[in-house]
């Protein structure tokens, strides 16, 4: 009967998958070219089996502490001896070593580390760095076992917030790196694939809150002013800069042939002459060529290596010159534009502050979430990984060079935020106002009532349309592979590329992708029960 019970209280979906399940292991079982697409896709690595017992048991060890202050006493105290017996097993046995020296070999630079065997794929550490690696973390794992033995062991006995927010924070921590950060050489490409879908899920949900945030801000007498203040100061600052000196360019020679364009020309003087922007400008797209100094550049439209060059019009010939002008250097010319933009949004947003009487910001956020909604994910994950990101690099002098995992998750975080700001909206608006009237009339201010009143009730409510976004944020991880990024899909084209197989590997990262959607799927159920709101 409890066997029924338990048949009858798993989703339908579920069952249909476990019911299907041994067919699906036979199948990756006995066929070669299922077997291969797994492998490739999950990106399991050449040797990576040892690694994956040790990450079990560091799981654990992080885990079982964390899960120990959630439950029952009684679960609680086999929680608790599961994560000493798993901290034993790694102080005591070389059980961890082979996952712990992989995470710290692809944690440093391959090219410039002498800790790792140079031009060897998968990284692996040498014997000398191997062992100096198992001498530094022992007593690492030896201090983490003893504190939370001594910290479980002052929550039981206390049941003290101090313990048990030590407990949260160490394992925590660890728990962050271990299944944010750590190189898991048995599965890389569905790490990447649940990381970047967890990460991005996470900023977004913080996003969508200051959206919200915002979305609630009242104005004030100060406000409209202010907001005028930013907008006579930008406008000024592009002023400013349109009336800085001008550069004095000239295009020498011929105009027909290949044109060397010295180091520093002004980008539009550039796209001037490639394209045929000034008068007398032969058609189609002209032939550039950079060269270093004008001298230089000169001496090779003198010999006719070079048929014309753009030169400073101070060092070019008179008789020479085809075509000049002048230009703002390009640093004044950005630093312009972009005040300009920035003061002109400003402005607008503080004449519709005036006419609705709302704050300018409240304004500002529900047009980016309007904005964002009506963007596909996949244009957006392409402005944000691509231009936007050669921009700030470019910009920065290459300081600022984002990976493109990074760039994805932060396209994903961005696009999504706008989808879940109307549904903590929706959230928020639910609760009743004269729960809110009642807060204010007992003296909370508006961030505790927020705090402890409105934030509470609406997170019970978004529990189901939050647990759908982020089951599609999972799926939609496979856009990713668009910025070449090395998920589950990525290694599925890589791996159908290599081996021409036709539906092995198509069909193999479908069934990844739906055990995945189904799992996030029953976790969901499971936190939405548990916080279900009672009817009355």
């Amino acid at each position: 009967m409890k066997f029924l019970h338990r048949i009858e209280a798993l989703r339908p979906a579920n069952l249909l998958l476990l019911l299907a399940l041994p067919f699906l292991v036979w199948l990756f079982a006995t066929s070669t070219d299922y077997s291969r697409s797994l492998a490739a896709i999950l990106g399991v690595e050449r040797g990576s089996a040892p690694q994956f017992p040790g990450f079990l048991v560091v799981l654990l060890a992080f885990a079982a502490p964390v899960a120990a202050v959630f439950t029952p006493r009684k679960a609680a105290q086999a929680l608790t001896l599961l994560a000493l017996a798993c901290g034993l097993a790694i102080c005591l046995t070389p059980i961890a070593h082979p996952f712990l020296a992989a995470a710290v070999a692809n944690a440093v630079d391959p090219a410039t580390s002498p800790l790792v065997v140079q031009g060897e794929t998968p990284r692996r550490l040498t014997e000398a760095a191997a062992v100096s690696v198992d001498r530094a973390a022992q007593p690492l794992l030896i201090s983490l076992t003893l504190g939370n033995a001594v910290l479980l062991a002052a929550w039981f006995r206390t049941h003290r917030s101090l313990p048990r927010r030590a407990l949260l924070a160490l394992n925590g921590l660890g728990l962050a790196w271990l299944l944010l950060l750590a190189h898991l050489g048995f599965a890389t490409g569905l790490a990447v694939a649940i990381r970047a879908g967890v990460t991005a899920y996470i900023l977004a949900s913080i996003l969508a809150l200051v959206w919200v945030g915002l979305m609630q801000l009242r104005p004030s007498r100060r406000t409209l002013p202010l907001f005028g203040l930013l907008t006579a100061a930008a406008l000024s600052l592009a002023a400013w800069q349109a009336a800085q000196p001008r550069l004095a360019y000239s295009l020498v020679g011929s105009a027909e042939g290949t044109i060397g364009i010295t180091a520093g020309t002004p980008g539009r003087i550039v796209d001037a002459v490639r394209y045929g922007g000034y008068p007398g400008a032969p058609e189609g797209e002209a032939k550039i060529k950079t060269v270093v100094e004008p001298a230089d550049a000169l001496a090779q439209v003198t010999s006719g290596k070079l048929s014309g060059a753009v030169l400073p019009t101070d060092q070019a010939p008179a008789d020479l010159i085809l075509w000049q002008t002048e230009v703002l250097p390009d640093t004044s010319a950005n630093l312009a534009t972009t005040a300009l933009v920035l003061g002109i949004a400003l402005g607008l947003l503080a004449l519709c502050g005036f006419l609705y009487q709302r704050h300018p910001l409240s304004i500002a956020a529900e047009f980016l979430i309007d904005t964002l909604r009506g963007i596909p994910m996949l244009v957006i994950i392409l402005y944000i990984g691509l231009p936007l990101a050669g921009v700030l690099k470019s910009s920065t002098g290459g300081f600022l060079d984002p990976p493109n995992l990074l760039r994805g998750i932060t396209a994903m975080a961005i696009a999504y935020s706008a989808y879940m700001a109307e549904i903590f909206r929706a959230g928020i608006n639910a609760v009743p106002r004269g729960q809110i009237e009642a807060a204010r009339s007992l003296g909370l201010s508006r961030w505790q009532t927020a705090r402890h009143v409105i934030l509470p009730q609406a997170f019970r409510i978004v529990i189901p349309p939050m647990g759908n976004e982020f089951i599609a944020i999972l799926k939609d991880t496979s856009l990713l592979s668009i910025l070449s990024i090395r998920d589950l899909t990525q290694r599925m084209r890589e791996f159908q590329s290599a081996t021409f197989l036709t539906f092995a590997p198509y069909n193999t990262v479908a069934i990844v992708y739906v055990f995945l959607t189904l799992i996030a799927a029953s976790l969901v159920a499971k936190v939405e029960h548990r916080y279900r709101t009672p009817r009355h």
